[in-house]
């Protein structure tokens, strides 16, 4: 009896040792894709921004009328209290200004955009709306 207790014990450790060995691997250990290899010194762009396209060239500076004339107008920058600058105007501008000083003028706070040409650094066109009069 001891000698086919020995034999069962042996076959059945046979069959375990082929079915270990003879088995394929899961399928959830094989990778389907290949991976993705990152080198960590390049960035991962995922959408590349375009900038808008600035209108003819022109600059744009936002902000507040310090004092303004038919010849120039001094600008406040928007975020910047001590950003200032002074744009002597194009002949046309400085036109459409002597109709806006004969009817008050722009006043110290109105809130304006000047576009200029940044070469000349001369406004072209002064965008915002003069407040009344005092």
């Amino acid at each position: 009896m001891k000698k086919t207790f020995a034999i069962a014990v042996v076959c059945a450790l046979g069959i375990m040792v082929l079915g270990t060995v003879g088995v394929s691997r899961a399928a959830a250990q094989d990778p389907i894709l290949t991976p993705i290899i990152v080198n960590e010194l390049e960035p991962i762009v995922v959408k590349v921004l375009t900038p808008k396209p600035k209108p003819t060239g022109l600059e744009k500076f936002e902000g507040f009328i310090v004092h303004a004339n038919v010849a120039q107008v001094t600008v406040r920058a928007k975020g910047n209290d001590l950003g200032i600058q002074t744009f002597p105007l194009n002949p046309d501008v400085a036109a459409k200004m002597q109709k806006i000083v004969d009817s008050g003028g722009y006043q110290y706070g109105d809130k304006v955009t000047v576009y200029y040409d940044p070469t000349s650094r001369t406004a072209v066109r002064i965008k915002g709306k003069p407040s009344r009069p005092l």
